[in-house]
């Protein structure tokens, strides 16, 4: 009786693999050149984010502390009376200082988000907390420095329907600095607009 014989063929086989092979890494490639250039625009987004926080923290420090030590006494007084204005005269001033501080403690407090943002520019989590926390605090932010702008221009200004007498006009140093402190929190105010845009515009490319 004949014996069959049985062949194998191999050649083939392992070269239609090794095709799928180079297929596949051509492919990841393809795909990690086409993800690159998103991924750097995206961490070069939170790199901005990141510094526009370090310098909103500066502003909103600097706006509470010099709100916290405005006061001013008049070279005259009497036996009795003495004539003096500090922020601690003023709710609205008082409110300006606390909430000021807020926000600069929630900017030092966001600051670890910001950085996992840079680590992981395409994470949609962090990014979602921060459009929502930055948006909320811009609230505070602007109801702050708004009340306080209303009793600076009350303070330079006066108003007449009402007999309130401009008290600038006596005390100058004191109006200067809470003038100062005012515009130190509006510029945080255009900073944390500038945060929402990057978030939204971060989010929005995903």
């Amino acid at each position: 009786m004949a014996k069959e014989s049985t062949t194998i063929d191999i050649g083939e086989t392992s070269t239609v693999t090794k095709s799928t092979s180079h297929a596949l890494v051509d492919e990841k490639k393809k795909g990690f050149v086409t993800a690159a250039p998103g991924g750097g625009y995206k961490r070069g987004l939170t790199i901005f984010d990141f510094l526009l926080r370090l310098a909103a923290i500066g502003i909103t420090i600097g706006a509470s502390s010099v709100m916290f030590t405005a006061e001013e006494t008049l070279p005259f007084f009497t036996q009795f009376l003495q004539f003096q204005a500090g922020y601690d005269d003023f709710p609205t001033f008082q409110f300006f200082v606390i909430a000021i501080a807020i926000v600069a403690s929630y900017l030092v407090l966001s600051l670890p988000f910001s950085i996992v943002t840079i680590v992981r520019p395409l994470a949609v989590a962090p990014r979602l907390i921060l459009l929502i926390s930055d948006t909320v605090v811009l609230t505070l932010t602007t109801a702050a420095a708004a009340a306080a702008a209303s009793i600076v221009y009350l303070a330079h200004n006066g108003n007449a329907n009402t007999n309130w007498l401009p008290i600038c006009q006596q005390f100058g140093d004191f109006c200067q600095t809470a003038s100062t402190a005012v515009v130190a929190a509006s510029i945080s105010v255009v900073f944390f607009i500038l945060l929402i845009v990057i978030s939204a515009i971060a989010l929005k490319r995903h």
